[in-house]
């Protein structure tokens, strides 16, 4: 079983943004000396929070800083970029991390992004399709081409540089029903499964994604599959209580950004419900946190993106006392582009 993270800069009180970067950086440096898999980096606009709001420069810096952990994007919006200028900067991040780039894509969900860049939403969808046609062809086009649409109209052109993994990097995206995961299955994309399906729900769409890659006529890749799961390692049932009181209240305050991807309504704050809004979270003291990613690697997850909430001292103490009882070992991460 393999371990990455998936969250990013976020500004907390009156931190300064260069502070909450500076962290950030910090805590993503000691989590590639601990050996974790990857982190995907999370971006949104206009929150007001400090998110980050620039993933590809975040990550190209992070390139830097680190040796073995993947860079993933979580997501990159496709709809609001110009693709060939996109396509240039994901293969310039791929060469500059020598091929450690995850690229996850979306269309986009919430309306206050599609409203500040001035994006009709209705448009994402086809936006989207063609984004990745056009990202596709210039990645593995050595000639000029040109392309024409209602949307764009690029005129002999050819992107430089080349991406390091071939034909490009690996492309990642989110999916939760049946009829989706199937078709991230029949393209030939990795899947990121969210945090806040419930075990049983997780369990089925684990056997989804297995069943439409076998559809689809690929061989089933577990380290194509990275379900993100908010995981805390307490010390005692005390803790774990206030742990899990702390996280259904973050879960209940997050209507604010509209509908959670994974949960059929909205649900209730702790003070509101006096419980858990699910049974997703692994929150426990060492042995109770094993037992549920036993139970989760029992019904296929082999990649486990634990939400980027700690510190460095907390991914030290999860390297020390997790990760040897779960079997780590050398396999590399898949990627759906071989």
């Amino acid at each position: 079983m393999k371990f990455g993270l998936f969250g990013g800069a976020v500004r907390r009180g009156e931190t300064a943004d260069s502070a909450s970067y500076g962290k950030f950086i910090d805590y993503v440096s000691a989590a590639d000396r601990f050996g974790y898999a990857g982190i995907f980096i999370v971006e949104h606009h206009f929150s007001g929070i400090g998110q980050v709001s620039a993933s590809l420069n975040f990550l190209t810096y992070l390139a830097a800083k680190t040796t073995n952990i993947r860079l993933g994007t979580a997501v990159t919006v496709l709809p609001w970029h110009n693709p060939v200028l996109l396509a240039e900067e994901v293969a310039t991040l791929d060469l500059l991390s020598n091929g450690r780039l995850d690229f996850g894509v979306g269309k986009g969900y919430r309306d206050i992004e599609f409203k500040g860049f001035c994006i009709p939403k209705e448009e994402a969808q086809a936006r989207y399709e063609e984004a990745l046609e056009i990202m596709f062809k210039a990645w593995q086009s050595r000639e000029r081409f040109s392309y024409h649409s209602d949307l764009w109209n690029f005129e002999d052109i050819i992107v430089e540089p080349e991406p390091v993994q071939k034909p490009y990097p690996p492309i990642w995206t989110g999916a939760g029903t049946p009829a989706s995961i199937a078709r991230v299955a029949g393209a030939g994309f990795n899947v990121l499964l969210d945090q806040y399906g419930d075990f049983g729900l997780t369990r089925e769409r684990v056997a989804n994604f297995r069943a439409a890659c076998e559809a689809a006529g690929r061989t089933y890749d577990p380290m194509q599959l990275g379900l993100t799961r908010a995981v805390v390692m307490t010390g005692s049932s005390r803790e774990t209580d206030e742990a899990t009181e702390a996280r259904a209240n973050r879960v209940g305050a997050m209507d604010r950004f509209g509908r959670l991807p994974g949960l059929p309504e909205q649900p209730a704050s702790y003070a509101e419900s006096g419980q858990a809004p699910d049974d997703a979270a692994i929150i426990g003291e060492p042995n109770q946190v094993i037992e549920r990613l036993l139970e989760l690697k029992e019904f296929g997850v082999e990649y486990v993106l634990m939400l980027a909430t700690g510190t460095p001292e907390t991914l030290g103490n999860f390297a020390d006392k997790i990760m040897p009882a779960l079997g780590t070992d050398d396999q590399a991460i898949g990627s759906a582009a071989e």
